[in-house]
Formats: structure tokens, sequence, C-alpha cells
């Protein structure tokens, strides 16, 4: 168990620098995607996903290729065929993202709720 201190999560520390990469918008839902249906090439995971650019999709891919959670795999044709599958490192993260999504689907009315009530205060960002 990681020591709950904020050395842990402050300056350059791969901790956070984890954190802020994999807890973004797009890896989590990259990951989702694989860990639900499998391996899938670039243009289904942009479909499946759908509001995301091809540029930030090739970064996220990318992104999470580096870190050892999901694999490219390039086949010789014409046109270029590339999969990606998470691997052993990235389907670990499943269990603790479907954690999360569970978290949030039980949560969400108090969320809107709470949300209700800031916006009522006259408090904006």
């Amino acid at each position: 168990m990681v020591e709950n201190n904020s050395e842990n999560f402050g300056g350059q520390c791969p901790v956070r620098s984890l954190l802020d990469r994999i807890g973004d918008k797009w890896p989590i839902l990259v990951i989702s995607l694989l860990g639900e249906f499998g391996t899938q090439r670039f243009s289904e995971l942009s479909q499946k996903i759908g509001t995301i650019s091809q540029k930030m999709l090739t970064i996220t891919l990318k992104h999470l290729e580096a870190d050892g959670l999901v694999t490219r795999k390039m086949y010789p044709q014409i046109p270029p065929r590339v999969e990606y599958t998470l691997t052993e490192l990235g389907e670990s993260l499943l269990p603790i993202i479907k954690s999360l999504v569970d978290w949030a689907t039980i949560h969400i009315p108090d969320v809107e709720e709470s949300r209700e009530r800031y916006k009522n205060k006259g408090i904006s960002k």
C-alpha cells in the first residue's frame, strides 16, 4: 500500500505523473473500450468514442503504449492496418475503472443535485 503523504503527489512525483496520464478523459475511455470489445483498430476506437479527434486519439494511444498499457500491432498491407490491445498491465486497470464507473452511476443524482444547489447559490466559476 502506498503511504498517503504530500510527497507522493507533489512536484515531479511518478505517482502524480501516472495518475495525471491515466486519469484524463480519453485514456479511461480507450482502456474501457479495449476491455469491453477486445482488440480494436484505430477507426473502430474512433467510431466508438465519437467525440475524439484523430490527433487526440493518436496521442492517447501513444501514451498508453509508452506506459505499457496497450500494445500496437501493425500489419504490412495497403492500406496499413493497425490494431490495439490491452496488455496484462492495462487489463489490471479494468476493475478499478469499473469501480469508478459504478460509483459514478450510483452517485450521479447526488452530484447533479449538489451542482444545482451550488449554481443556485449564485456562485459561478
